[in-house]
């Protein structure tokens, strides 16, 4: 049995950097929310900003809140303020397309980049969409798939590869690679890396232009917590993006739109990532949201999140049997989530879910926990974890219930 109580505990959470961040949420009273992974949780003041925006923006100025609002610069205003989170400079980073959108765009750009090169790497239990974008990029430009060892995806480089494209946090286990490491591998072969950043910006830094990385991508509606499908963010060095040929050129990423001139002419910088019209309902939430981060240390929240995963971990394994660590203990190649197999893992989740304990599961059988340090206290994980220990003393996991999965696990 663990030493620590509920009091240790609460006397963590006192002594924490972060402490008072949770009062910025508005977090449902007897929940304890582990799925800040998947979905972030409501900052408390995203809905009367999203009020205002409807009702005297749009409701009142109309067309003319393109202007009055500038509604025109709200994809750069978000880009800006997530570019420390990444590591970035705020005129590199921009927002508006959803996640598999960008992420194409991304993938071709980062392809022609090299066009005497045919091989794009990537590992095999990467995030679907990643995948499937890739086949997709593959098709449309004739270039080979390579399947990487995702314990050595550096073994898989050599002089015909093109991209590398990586998930920094791997979305099951919440393993980590080495950014530094597998970029300085790939510019040694001369490829291009395209890192995919969903499952760490807001919860462990990323420092993008100290790595000399080229691309990169990321959503916005787990750790940073933009609202459910709310858009995905694309930075690239800025070395390349004036070098960049994306396939999908829309209007809004034209130099001069308003112009409205028959041929397209990119626009400079990162903007020529820019597709169509910004979607201002869903970037006036996300920037309202990310004011979250203010004032806040990237040390601090990676110190947080270990902490916090940390604790998880020896909780879980000195209460709980039954339960395989599948998260690296190490912390250089941990991200900020604590996921475990076991047989009965999806009826674990749901009997959780149950008493308010919102994790999520992932095929085949991974209990996932994420930790969003801005919100996730000790004391949420010490409840968290007594909960658990009734659900497996009680074998309310085996409810009949859940034999049948939902549709969204």
């Amino acid at each position: 049995m663990t030493h620590l109580t509920r009091e240790d505990a609460e006397a963590r959470d006192a002594a924490s950097p972060l402490r008072g961040r949770r009062e910025l949420f508005d977090l449902p009273d007897g929940v304890v929310y582990l799925c800040g992974n998947s979905l972030g949780a409501l900052p408390r003041h995203v809905p009367d900003r999203l009020a205002a925006v409807v009702r005297r923006e749009w409701g009142s100025e109309l067309v003319r809140g393109w202007n009055s609002a500038d509604w025109t610069h709200l994809n750069a205003r978000c880009g800006a303020r997530i570019a420390p989170l990444i590591g970035a400079a705020p005129e590199d980073v921009t927002v508006g397309d959803s996640t598999s959108v960008t992420l194409f765009k991304a993938m071709v750009a980062a392809a022609r980049l090299r066009p005497d090169r045919r091989v794009v790497v990537l590992e095999p239990t990467t995030f679907p969409t990643d995948g499937y974008v890739a086949q997709g990029v593959a098709a449309l430009l004739d270039l080979e798939l390579r399947w990487c060892d995702p314990a050595d995806p550096a073994a898989s480089l050599d002089e015909d590869v093109a991209v590398l494209a990586l998930t920094h946090v791997d979305f099951r286990s919440g393993a980590m690679f080495d950014l530094p490491g597998l970029t300085a591998a790939a510019h040694a072969v001369g490829a291009v890396t395209l890192w995919d950043l969903c499952h760490s910006t807001g919860a462990v830094p990323v420092d993008l232009a100290a790595a000399d990385a080229d691309l990169a991508v990321g959503c916005t509606y787990k750790y940073l917590n933009g609202g459910p499908g709310s858009p995905a963010f694309v930075w690239a060095a800025p070395r390349l993006q004036d070098s960049l040929d994306q396939p999908i050129t829309g209007w809004w990423g034209h130099a001069a739109p308003f112009e409205m001139h028959r041929d397209f002419e990119p626009a400079p910088g990162i903007q020529r990532m820019v597709v169509g019209t910004p979607p201002v309902l869903a970037l006036s939430a996300l920037e309202s949201a990310l004011e979250v981060f203010d004032g806040v240390a990237t040390a601090d929240l990676r110190a947080a999140s270990l902490a916090l995963t940390d604790h998880l971990v020896e909780l879980v394994e000195s209460r709980v049997d039954g339960f395989e660590l599948i998260t690296p203990r190490e912390h250089e190649r941990r991200g900020s989530q604590v996921s475990f197999r076991h047989p009965d893992a999806y009826g674990v989740v749901q009997a959780l879910i149950a008493r308010g304990v919102v994790g999520d599961f992932r095929t085949p059988d991974v209990a996932r926990f994420g930790v969003a340090p801005l919100y996730v206290r000790h004391v949420d994980l010490w409840d968290a974890v007594e909960h658990l220990v009734t659900v497996m003393e009680s074998e309310e996991h085996l409810d009949p219930a859940y034999a049948r999965r939902l549709a969204v696990t």
